[in-house]
């Protein structure tokens, strides 16, 4: 990120997990920030807290499950937002069950939500990122796109293809000077484990926060624009989850 381009973010999933704590740590480190989440009704208590910070919020309310929809709106965002040095793809969802007898709707909800969706709002900010000579995006994986864990199959498979798209991205952005990075955290103690798609009994306390995840994520787009930390696997130091 060049010293002279302003300081903005643009995280989708901000209204929660950590989407919302990397927004927090953006702001407090002096990014204007950009929120993208399904409503804005969750994005108005991030806004709040965002208050204090001296820094220019704003939320922008949109489904990234409507796959149709999301380059129109992402143009519209940067319309009005600015172009942003950063972006964190943070949406996402987990699913368990076993793939032999997975639905195939199911199977395209994951596909679509944390592969397809990452795809299109990169594809809308590109032009603006190159335009202004680089940026950093990071797309959030999973440990799970490394190893195999039963009943965690389609999960598995969008954070895999998710690792394998950021690495060609990489090497496609790296002459337009846009770094892109992957994020694989162990487990994180957020609100994926009380959705109605996630069946897990795991001990939460011994997790990742996602504050944590956050530092991280700040820290590697601190860096200067001569290095780059492509790949980060992030465990929790209690145990292998």
């Amino acid at each position: 990120m060049s010293p002279d381009q302003p300081r903005r973010a643009l995280i989708t999933g901000a209204s929660r997990g950590i989407g919302k704590a990397t927004t927090l740590a953006l702001a407090q480190a002096g990014f204007d920030v950009a929120l993208v989440s399904r409503s804005l009704e969750t994005l108005r208590p991030v806004l709040d807290e965002l208050q204090d910070f001296g820094v220019t919020a704003r939320a922008y309310p949109l489904d990234l499950t409507q796959l149709e929809g999301i380059q129109a709106t992402f143009a519209d965002i940067v319309a009005d937002f600015g172009t942003p040095t950063v972006m964190i793809n943070s949406a996402g969802m987990g699913y368990t069950g076993p793939l032999a007898t997975m639905p195939l709707d199911h199977w395209r909800q994951v596909i679509d939500l944390n592969l397809t969706s990452v795809l299109l709002c990169i594809q809308a900010v590109l032009p603006a990122m190159r335009a202004i000579g680089g940026g950093t995006i990071v797309n959030l994986a999973s440990i799970a796109a490394k190893s195999a864990f039963p009943d965690w199959g389609a999960y598995t498979v969008s954070k895999a293809g998710l690792v394998a798209l950021t690495r060609v991205l990489a090497a496609e952005e790296q002459p337009h000077g846009i770094r892109v990075v992957t994020v694989s955290p162990g487990a994180v103690n957020t609100p994926l484990w009380d959705t109605d798609t996630v069946h897990a009994d795991f001990d939460r306390s011994q997790m990742l926060t996602p504050e944590i995840v956050a530092e991280t994520i700040l820290h590697t787009v601190l860096l200067p624009t001569q290095a780059v930390i492509e790949d980060i696997t992030l465990m929790p130091s209690g145990g292998a989850l």
